[in-house]
């Protein structure tokens, strides 16, 4: 029974071609390529560095890739250069004074690192103040080889086809998600679109009127809309099976602190709900061993939740819809990666856990770095090597398995905030001033 659901969990994930990665963290979000990437590079000295392309702006999304093209965002502002800071603070403070923008998709060419082709979905005073840690492009793009969809949160969803060709655009008005205890420290949006059979999905958890909606990728046609009693949440949406082993239907699964849930892929009805956790949800869900897993954090909670597919109906508090629980070492920034029988687990500081997937047992817990740097990029994973990288541009290689073992270090020489992506062993790096493709030379 196990392996018929492991198998419909790959089915999945299966929806792109081995040297695409058409979504945040890759196919189904999961993070994880077969194919080898280069361990050890630097950024300044080019040592593995195939091309770094300049992207103008200030733009925290992270790069996907479809066919010869890489797809990324970027807020350009008309005058001055806009400031980021990062590292291990407490300030809710947004962003004051800053002028118009031009919200820009970006089409870089694979081979050669140029840039194809930029279109501007719209420009203008920014309809929401950002977090001085954030950006005005923050979402993911997602793309399904034909289509790439671009989010800017309050202005607007656009998608194009892969030759930067409007074919329609969305207001979905002011998204404003901001510190539910604070509304006027406003925050920008961050909750990325994702791409599934034909469907746009989007995640819009904001200070008033949440929602989960489902758009014809092709038209732009409402397909459906539901609601959300819902602070504002920072997670892009997910997919999986529904049901018992064999089962056909798929799920909407959302991440949330009111309302985490599972919701019907075609109607978008709700099938299971679960309430409480971290008060400021940014991880995505990930699928990993016949389970759905949930983790969130801030305030007075911090869990990890290993939920099975079937649950169905209000499981909080409930052991029949859980394979396991832990209250208290949940992420508050980076989504999860689970693969063969594993699940890692990094905090803000770099504190780097790893549990049996099936069943919670903690294997090891290691800090990486030295505890003052930031970590808010997720870690992915290729041919056997987890790659986690920290704010100050420091990528940790690392063994994948039940003991720790460092395999090295590597200098970008900029601030990274964004999740690489991995397509036909290239790994790339979105930096603060550039795109980075790297390959073992």
């Amino acid at each position: 029974m196990r392996n018929l659901l492991l198998a419909g969990l790959l089915m999945v994930c299966a929806t792109a071609t081995a040297a695409d990665w058409p979504q945040f963290r890759g196919p189904q979000a999961a993070g994880v390529s077969a194919e080898a990437v280069a361990t050890e590079w630097n950024g300044e000295s080019g040592k593995n560095v195939m091309w770094k392309t300049a992207i103008p702006g200030l733009g925290l999304s992270s790069p996907v890739v479809s066919g010869n093209l890489i797809f990324l965002t970027s807020a350009v502002p008309e005058s001055g250069e806009p400031a980021l800071k990062v590292g291990l603070y407490g300030d809710i403070k947004p962003v004051e004074g800053e002028g118009k923008q031009e919200f820009v998709l970006f089409a870089v060419d694979r081979k050669s690192g140029k840039i194809a082709w930029r279109q501007m979905a719209i420009s203008g005073l920014p309809k929401i103040k950002r977090h001085p840690k954030s950006s005005h492009a923050n979402p993911t793009p997602a793309t399904d080889g034909k289509h790439v969809v671009a989010f800017f949160g309050s202005e607007g969803l656009y998608c194009y086809d892969t030759k930067g060709k409007l074919l329609w655009k969305k207001d979905l008005g002011v998204l404003d998600s901001g510190f539910f205890r604070v509304p006027e420290a406003q925050w920008g949006f961050a909750s990325s679109p994702i791409i599934h059979d034909g469907k746009v999905i989007i995640q819009a958890d904001v200070q008033k009127d949440s929602f989960v909606a489902a758009f014809d990728v092709k038209t732009g046609k409402e397909l459906w809309k539901t609601a959300r009693q819902e602070a504002p949440t920072f997670s892009t949406p997910a997919v999986a099976p529904y049901g018992e082993p064999g089962s056909k239907k798929k799920q909407v699964v959302l991440n949330g602190w009111k309302h985490i849930g599972g919701y019907d892929l075609e109607t978008g009805k709700e099938l299971w709900r679960l309430v409480g956790g971290g008060d400021i949800p940014v991880p995505t869900p990930v699928m990993g061993s016949g389970l759905i897993f949930i983790t969130n954090a801030h305030g007075s909670e911090r869990p990890i939740y290993a939920i099975r597919p079937t649950a169905q109906g209000d499981i909080t508090g409930s052991k029949e819809h859980m394979a396991w629980v832990q209250e208290r070492a949940g992420n508050y920034m980076q989504t999860p990666l689970v693969a063969d029988g594993l699940a890692y687990f990094c905090f803000d500081n770099g504190v780097l856990t790893v549990y049996d997937a099936a069943n919670g047992e903690r294997y090891y817990q290691k800090r990486l770095g030295g505890g003052t740097t930031g970590f808010s990029g997720s870690p992915v994973a290729a041919a056997g090597k987890l790659y986690i990288t920290s704010e100050d541009g420091v990528t940790h290689v690392i063994a994948m398995g039940r003991e720790y073992k460092e395999i090295g270090k590597n200098e970008l020489g900029e601030t990274a905030m964004a999740t690489p992506a991995i397509a036909d062993g290239v790994l790339y790096i979105r930096g603060r001033q550039h795109l980075f493709a790297i390959k073992e030379k």
